[in-house]
């Protein structure tokens, strides 16, 4: 699915998790909270959605106790580098850039197609300003087809531009934009991209122990058929 974060070599890679089992160890999980359905601060204050289920559900079957943090999305894979938690799960696609940083388990959901929302139905992408969050998979695509881009930091800005003429069309997460289309005239268009290799959880590379735990996590669910189960409750993707 989306966001496709910018190389940093620079950052060592430190703050190894470094455990042979998972029986009561605390894991905090990093997530931007700012993409219905995936991640998203519900009215309570506290992690919500789609991945926050998911989340849980991992740890327990880990025998991981899980804790979250809530991260911007623009430092979400340095902060993890740097130890400020120990995976990311926050609607991550796996791209070979960011592999080049971090490592994925398994992807969780098939790759989620892109979509494009504006005020009219007659909006050519390759000949309008398109907005898309900033080091996203979406605004990585508009570069390369040399259309004319605006980058914004969070995906409501992205959507606002639209709604505030700054922007003619905006490119996301099809499962974000239909939560958001209805809204002040705001509606999809016909066109859609198939980009990004799938979700999984980001990993520092340092972890291998860390990232076996949650692949085997994953696979159960995906055997047992209850990752597909929530993946319909959440609408996020289509099913494995």
């Amino acid at each position: 699915m989306k966001k496709l974060i910018v190389s940093t070599a620079a950052l060592a890679l430190t703050a190894g998790f470094a455990m042979a089992d998972g029986h009561g160890k605390t894991v905090r999980l990093g997530t931007e909270g700012a993409y219905a359905p995936w991640n998203f601060v519900n009215d309570a204050g506290e992690i919500d959605g789609f991945e926050r289920e998911l989340g849980d559900e991992l740890c327990k079957r880990a025998e991981l106790k899980c804790e979250w943090v809530k991260n911007e999305w623009d430092t979400i894979i340095p902060n993890l580098v740097s130890g400020n938690y120990d995976a990311i799960i926050a609607g991550m696609s796996i791209t070979d850039e960011r592999d080049e940083v971090i490592d994925f388990t398994q992807a969780y959901t098939p790759p989620d197609p892109s979509a494009y929302a504006a005020m009219s139905a007659d909006v050519d992408p390759s000949s309008a300003v398109v907005a898309a969050q900033a080091t996203t998979i979406q605004a990585a695509f508009v570069a390369e087809q040399g259309w004319t881009l605006v980058e914004f930091a969070t995906p409501e800005e992205t959507v606002a531009a639209v709604k505030n003429g700054e922007a003619d069309a905006v490119l996301a997460d099809k499962s974000f934009l239909d939560t958001m289309v209805g809204a002040d005239g705001l509606m999809l268009l016909e066109r859609m991209e198939q980009i990004g290799g799938g979700v999984g959880m980001g990993i520092r590379e340092s972890d291998g122990e860390l990232r076996a735990m949650f692949d085997k996590a994953i696979q159960s669910m995906k055997d047992d058929g209850t990752l597909n189960t929530m993946i319909a409750k959440w609408e996020v993707s289509s099913q494995w």
